[in-house]
């Protein structure tokens, strides 16, 4: 069994928080961190890719025009560090699992763009998708409705879970190559709901990206914490069944 590269700005926040919902999920390979600054390790020695929260995409990535909005925070060093790795991933058909800031990388590597700033966008309350942060124990911040046709909804086993929400940028104009599997409904303009999950539209490859951070969620006493560990039992499997 080979290695799994997890991407992070923060190794201690990556071991504390993602690595635990790994293992836990059943993955029994070594994990690797690599954050800005580290030598990049081929992804061929891989079996999959996961990419974690953090701070926003600088939207030169998909419009070289479009200016960081007033709200945002860029981190160019992880754009630089993620954007080639998930293409690479893509190109070696790897399975990958994008978190939070993580599902937006990865729908920006393949073609996609993102709403920089949610309440602005959408007229609503700052506090309806930020709520609460990584070192307080989670909150429940609202419903998603997913697709049940989806991968994902079988991954969390419901049409409807609990999550919690931290982000104000979001999926905006999806990727070709992914499809919207999960939703906000409440949270829309012109028709459209804020999306809260993605995956790939071949679903003969294990990719898929939530909004929410359901490494956080994996312990609570909540049927969330099912949802969540489905993700990571998931992922796990799909490591494991990886040639």
């Amino acid at each position: 069994m080979s290695s799994l590269l997890v991407t992070c700005k923060s190794k201690s926040g990556a071991s504390q928080h993602y690595v635990p919902a790994v293992l836990l999920g059943g993955w029994a390979g070594d994990v690797v961190l690599v954050a800005p600054g580290d030598p990049v390790p081929p992804l061929e020695g891989f079996r999959g890719l996961l990419l974690t929260g953090g701070d926003d995409i600088h939207p030169s990535n998909w419009d070289p025009g479009e200016a960081p909005h007033e709200t945002a925070e860029p981190d160019p060093s992880r754009d630089a560090l993620e954007i080639p790795l998930v293409r690479r991933a893509w190109e070696l058909g790897l399975p990958i699992l994008g978190i939070c800031r993580g599902e937006q990388v990865l729908n920006v590597a393949l073609g996609g763009s993102l709403v920089q700033d949610i309440p602005s966008h959408y007229h609503c309350e700052t506090a309806r998708h930020q709520i609460g942060s990584s070192s307080l124990p989670p909150q429940l911040a609202h419903p998603v409705t997913v697709d049940p046709a989806s991968r994902l909804r079988t991954l969390v086993g419901a049409d409807e879970v609990e999550v919690n929400s931290r982000h104000h940028q979001a999926v905006l104009r999806l990727a070709p190559v992914l499809k919207a599997v999960a939703w906000h409904p409440p949270t829309a303009r012109d028709g459209q709901p804020l999306i809260e999950g993605v995956e790939a539209l071949d679903p003969g490859r294990w990719v898929v990206g939530v909004q929410w951070h359901p490494e956080n969620l994996v312990a609570m006493d909540h049927p969330a914490a099912a949802a969540a560990l489905g993700i990571f039992r998931g992922f796990a499997g799909a490591l494991q069944d990886r040639p």
